[in-house]
């Protein structure tokens, strides 16, 4: 097929306005995105609005890195904080009634703290504390009461 001078002419007309066409849509998109970007803006313009953004995202930056602080403050003094609590109810005697007797079991995150032991008969009530350490009894032996309550606490 060959081509003379008026089809050569017809075609790079209809290539330039093709390409017109493309370049208008373009710029009315952009335009389009811009006004959109600008709603509510009054006298300010964008570079002010920008740059009261970048501003705002420093505060942040800066308020959540104290947040972060505070919250590992907080969880290592969490650590050493009674947190855990286990009660044990049973009955010693057979002379009495009714399961008065009990272990509380009071324990921080590290299974540390104490162990409360109360006794009751019909003569009287006696109290018993013991250190824990890890779970297990610091310098005395636990009863199996103690120990399930030291359980309790755990869960």
């Amino acid at each position: 097929m060959v081509f003379n001078e008026n089809d050569t002419l017809i075609l790079v007309l209809v290539i330039g306005i093709v390409w017109l066409g493309m370049l208008t849509f373009l710029v009315f998109r952009m335009i389009r995105h811009y006004n959109r970007l600008m709603t509510g803006v009054t006298k300010t313009g964008l570079r002010s609005i920008l740059e009261s953004m970048i501003g705002r995202e420093e505060d942040l930056k800066k308020r959540q890195k104290e947040l972060e602080e505070a919250i590992d403050r907080i969880d290592k003094e969490g650590m050493v904080h009674f947190q855990r609590l286990g009660i044990v109810r049973f009955n010693p005697f057979s002379d009495t009634g009714g399961s008065q007797s009990f272990s509380m079991a009071i324990l921080d995150r590290e299974d540390n703290g104490i162990v409360i032991t109360s006794l009751y008969a019909r003569t009287g009530n006696r109290w018993y504390i013991k250190e824990i350490q890890g779970g297990k009894g610091k310098e005395l032996v636990l009863s199996k009461e103690e120990e399930a309550a030291i359980k309790k606490a755990r869960v």
